[in-house]
């Protein structure tokens, strides 16, 4: 038994920064049985799939055409969310996706140096802090499981190696690549991508979204307490 979604992170480069495309999948598969929940434990793995630096200068519409296809693919098609930073340039590029006809769940996040994140007229302000913290958390528990074989994987993991926090002048915490001329669109598109599924599970393997239930399992349950009760009082 296994299920999943799809979370897409595409941060957006301007004239001297790429863009970067991400694709993580996030299949739940079908573990131990728990005789005391009667029902099987959900195992849930992120698995970073697709990862792109587009080349620079590729105009915006052929990027939103990109981001289509992608969502479009056979596996994605109705069971993907895509996060886009909206920093900038990229509002004009939020409203060019939201009439590509993606078939996806857009959240446009734009990316501040601020403590916390809020919601206003449809864009979300996330810190940066929060999509580069999360993603290392997730990173240092083996949480994340990069496909073999993807051609900006070793540049990926370069650039997660480069990530450093400056304080600013005022005390403002910066997070970014520690060397000028290097890039950091592959991470925060994998940030994004990580962001969007926090979102869509905040509750992941906990309560009842932790176990896979099957039709009748309420009945079968009823029967085995009962059996259980009846083998105690014999």
């Amino acid at each position: 038994m296994e299920t999943g979604w799809w979370f897409l992170g595409a941060d957006l480069g301007q004239s001297r920064d790429p863009t970067a495309l991400a694709v993580l999948e996030r299949a739940e598969l079908k573990g131990e049985f728990d005789p005391a929940m009667f029902a099987w434990r959900k195992e849930v793995e992120l698995r970073l799939r697709y990862l792109e630096r587009v080349p620079l200068g590729t105009p915006y519409p052929e990027i939103v055409e990109r981001v289509r296809r992608l969502t479009r693919a056979p596996e994605l098609a109705g069971r993907c969310h895509v996060a886009v930073d909206a920093t900038g340039v990229g509002r004009p590029v939020v409203d060019m996706l939201r009439n590509a006809g993606l078939g996806a769940t857009m959240l446009p996040a734009i990316i501040t140096g601020g403590a916390a994140e809020s919601l206003n007229n449809g864009y979300y302000s996330v810190p940066k802090r929060d999509l580069i913290t999360g993603l290392q958390v997730l990173l240092q528990r083996g949480g994340l499981r990069i496909a073999a074989g993807l051609k900006h994987g070793p540049d990926l993991v370069t650039e997660l190696t480069g990530m450093r926090v400056r304080v600013g002048g005022e005390g403002r915490e910066q997070y970014g690549a520690w060397r000028e001329g290097t890039h950091d669109d592959l991470v925060f598109a994998v940030a994004l991508a990580y962001w969007a599924a926090r979102k869509t599970y905040p509750r992941d393997g906990m309560g009842a979204e932790a176990y896979w239930r099957f039709p009748g399992w309420m009945d079968r349950e009823r029967e085995f307490r009962k059996g259980m009760e009846e083998r105690r009082a014999g």
